[in-house]
């Protein structure tokens, strides 16, 4: 069961708009829907650089796929059967990126977890509402698997990652479903600029990265209610501005009358509870990599619950929007004056 709030983003921006001056394509990629808009200039440029954009993303998703046959597969084989495994230079440097960006979240957010994920049915297009086996969860909750325990050894195409022979937890797997869309973002951004188009908008399944403006105005997008196929409200992005939104609200299944969403907290191995949904929204970096932290950021401060401003705060990060589990909205000072919510959704 899953909802996609990406056709209401879409909509948005391209609100006011004359169609003549947006080029847009979509595909389906990152198990979702992702658009990337264009405003204004030569239309075969365009329509160029939005092609090669959805390649790359395709290269991503295939190289980095969880559960079908890909690079990372093969290495979380490998991890499975304790033995060393030779790795792109890419890969080495996504996971050392991806160790970093853990640890600086408290590891709420951990891309080690994919045993996990695949326990609970999420390695799946469709989800089964049944829960997992008890005795395999407590295991590997008592094996508290992570991104932490590998080892990189060298960050070029012959680097190793081995298991880190200190923890012997064979129940490390990775899975970057909460992290890729973030780099893609960056690297669309990226592909675009270098073609010299500076007024776009990409969107990833309801992350969003903004690039210049659209005819002079900023780029409109939504932040998706929750528990409503409407919008909670909305806000302007430009100039390299980034959205990101997790929610339990787009990858779930429902038994019993309770709602398990594939954000699953690594302390206790189970589906996050006491938040709905958390947006966060980051302002352009020097780095390049605003897509990012907004596909990052969101994951921690999600799974951390009424703990989020504390971690936020660590983070640096200060606009954010959180809806508790009982559907009370709250939000930082710094983003406040930058939403316009929806009657009656105001906090």
């Amino acid at each position: 069961m899953r909802r996609l709030a990406a056709s209401f983003l879409l909509l948005l921006a391209l609100a006011g708009c004359g169609g003549e001056r947006v080029h847009g394509q979509e595909s389906f990629v990152f198990g979702t829907r992702v658009e990337v808009l264009v405003w204004g200039g030569d239309e075969t440029a365009a329509r160029a650089a939005t092609a090669a954009v959805l390649r790359e993303f395709d290269r991503l998703h295939r190289s980095y796929h969880a559960w079908k046959p890909s690079e990372l597969t093969a290495l979380n084989d490998a991890i499975a059967a304790g033995r060393p495994h030779e790795v792109s230079e890419e890969l080495a440097a996504l996971i050392v990126e991806a160790q970093a960006l853990a640890a600086r979240g408290e590891y709420l957010f951990d891309p080690g977890i994919g045993a996990l994920v695949k326990l609970w049915g999420f390695h799946d297009e469709e989800f089964k509402p049944q829960l997992p086996d008890a005795a395999t969860l407590d295991a590997l909750r008592k094996a508290k698997p992570s991104i932490a325990r590998l080892a990189v050894q060298g960050r070029r195409i012959a680097s190793t990652v081995r298991l880190d022979t200190a923890s012997h937890n064979f129940s490390v797997a990775l899975d970057f479903g909460g992290y890729l869309k973030g780099v893609a973002l960056d690297r669309a951004a990226a592909i675009l600029n270098a073609a010299g188009i500076h007024n776009a908008l990409i969107n990833i399944g309801g992350n969003v990265l903004a690039l210049g403006a659209k005819g002079g105005q900023p780029w409109r997008v939504g932040i998706q209610h929750p528990r409503k196929s409407e919008p909670l409200a909305t806000l302007d992005l430009k100039d390299g501005e980034a959205i990101g939104t997790s929610g339990d609200y787009q990858r779930y299944f429902e038994l019993d009358g309770r709602r398990y969403s594939h954000l699953l907290d690594p302390r206790s191995a189970e589906p996050a509870v006491g938040t709905q949904a958390l947006t966060v929204l980051i302002a352009p970096r020097g780095d390049g990599k605003a897509g990012l932290w907004s596909d990052v950021a969101s994951k921690p401060l999600f799974v951390a619950g009424a703990d989020w401003r504390r971690l936020a705060t660590k983070l640096d990060i200060t606009q954010v929007l959180r809806v508790d589990a009982a559907g009370h909205v709250e939000v930082t000072d710094a983003l406040r004056p930058r939403l316009t919510f929806v009657a009656g959704a105001a906090p």
